[in-house]
């Protein structure tokens, strides 16, 4: 499909001439994709540990209170692969801009928000900004730079900044509620919001189909409403249980209209996801790690966080600071990936990055309910995040890669559906085994929460292996590989 670019894109003819250096254009569109990943990652976590506070002062029930939380994850991973391809349809920068505006006015209105329903609207609405925002971001990102180590490292510096952004959120968040209000874990994003809107039409290009084709409307429903569905049963089980009805309603929605979705994306002229790019073996198993690798390293953080409080007895901001070895092992794991992916390749990036995690992992079920053993969380934590950000990189690479330019947004609306879905996923499933454990053991205290989070800890690092495992068996070894070496 032939493109239409609006104006000058950058330039980027020496990108595999070594120690080449980004012009200053290329430099602030970086910066400007990077700051707006990083915030929409931070936005995930940030009300985490304020979610008791806000409950109070805007009049939510307890009962409700996780709503909060969920209308943001059920937007954010039920309309990113829509909007993945609106993005390659009718502008990536065009929609990036729009979902950055509506983040700066969601945010206006949830800081200012008096009721619930006011609250939730807001969230809605960051959701929604959210899963425009982030494939566009990243189609811009890989359009802007080809396949090779310049992708590579932006893709790295990406990921270590949207991991890190998780981590920072929970620590903000708390921050900000003790020292200011909660009200600012929203305002904050309105001078980010405001900032970007002001400087990316001077360094983002625009493009588009020379020919615009018609959009697949029951494609988009089907997909739509069955990520709904499947993001709201997983929600609905971590937080009752796997044998509530509507947990186990919705979830089977879900499955039949994927289902459907699958045979319309057969049938129709232009469809949504065109279905040779899901039999792509770099495009079906690249998303297959990255739905693995965010689906484990979440959900360890969810367990974690329940032995610092429920175990050891740390509060939430404490709690929450803990975390900060973990960011900084992301960032480091976001900025030599790419040097991993240019001597070994991306398949190999993604198999180092599991076992390394795994073995980080599985070190967890040692720990005990003296505050000494923080010291091995830390060190387990810090090189497990090293790892995931290998893997996540590896992941990020080897599904985007080998499409055209028009097909970014596609590629990169998969990715972050796996992505988000994968964040969704992890912590029902593992609270789940926690606490069927803890029940099992009779009840809750500091010893049977430590147990359950143990059992689940070594569901956590098998996940990690199986994903290993399949990935060097499955994946083959595609362009991006020799073609990083080579540049290398």
């Amino acid at each position: 499909m032939s493109t239409v670019e609006e104006g000058t894109p950058p330039d980027l003819d020496t990108v595999s001439v070594p120690g080449a250096q980004l012009t200053g254009r290329q430099r602030l569109a970086l910066v400007l994709l990077l700051t707006a990943s990083f915030t929409l990652a931070v936005d995930f976590s940030i009300l985490n540990v304020t979610l008791p506070t806000i409950g109070a002062d805007v009049g939510f029930t307890l009962q409700n209170l996780q709503w909060i939380a969920t209308a943001f994850a059920l937007c954010a991973a039920g309309f990113t692969l829509l909007f993945g391809r609106v993005a390659d349809l009718f502008g990536r920068r065009r929609l990036f801009l729009t979902g950055m505006a509506l983040l700066g006015v969601a945010s206006l209105v949830g800081g200012i928000s008096t009721s619930p329903a006011m609250l939730l609207s807001a969230r809605v609405a960051q959701g929604l900004a959210t899963a425009a925002v982030t494939p566009a971001a990243l189609s811009l990102l890989t359009t802007s730079f080809p396949e090779g180590r310049l992708r590579e490292k932006a893709l790295g510096l990406n990921g270590a900044l949207m991991a890190a952004g998780f981590t920072t959120g929970a620590i903000l968040g708390g921050v900000l509620t003790d020292l200011l209000s909660w009200r600012w874990a929203f305002f904050i994003n309105v001078p980010v919001a405001v900032g970007v809107l002001v400087l990316a039409p001077m360094a983002l290009s625009e493009s588009r189909p020379a020919e615009r084709p018609k959009l697949d409307v029951p494609g988009a429903v089907s997909v739509t409403l069955g990520l709904l569905a499947v993001v709201f049963g997983l929600t609905r089980a971590g937080e009752t249980s796997w044998t509530d009805s509507a947990a186990l309603g919705s979830l089977v929605a879900g499955v039949v209209l994927l289902a459907v979705f699958w045979v319309v994306e057969q049938k129709v002229a232009a469809p949504l996801v065109p279905v040779a790019i899901l039999r792509r073996a770099n495009v079906g198993w690249g998303n297959f790690a990255g739905l693995l690798a965010f689906v484990t390293e979440t959900s360890l953080v969810f367990l974690l966080t329940l032995y610092l409080q429920k175990t050891l007895g740390f509060t939430p901001l404490a709690a929450g600071l803990s975390f900060a070895v973990l960011g900084a092992g992301t960032v480091i794991g976001g900025m030599i990936a790419p040097r991993v992916i240019g001597r070994a390749g991306a398949k190999s990036a993604i198999v180092i990055g599991f076992l390394l995690q795994a073995i980080a992992t599985l070190s967890l079920v040692l720990l005990g309910q003296d505050p000494a053993w923080m010291t091995l969380l830390l060190v387990a934590t810090f090189v497990g995040g090293v790892a995931n950000l290998i893997a996540i990189v590896g992941f990020m690479v080897t599904a985007t890669t080998g499409l055209p330019d028009a097909e970014q947004g596609l590629a990169t609306g998969l990715a972050t559906m796996s992505q988000q879905v994968g964040i969704t996923m992890g912590i029902p499933i593992m609270s789940a085994i926690a606490t069927a454990r803890v029940n099992s053991l009779g009840g809750e205290n500091p010893a049977t929460v430590l147990s359950g989070i143990t059992t689940a800890i070594w569901v956590n690092t098998g996940l990690c292996l199986i994903a290993a495992a399949l990935v060097a068996v499955f994946l083959r070894r595609g362009r991006s590989t020799s073609a990083a070496a080579t540049i290398h």
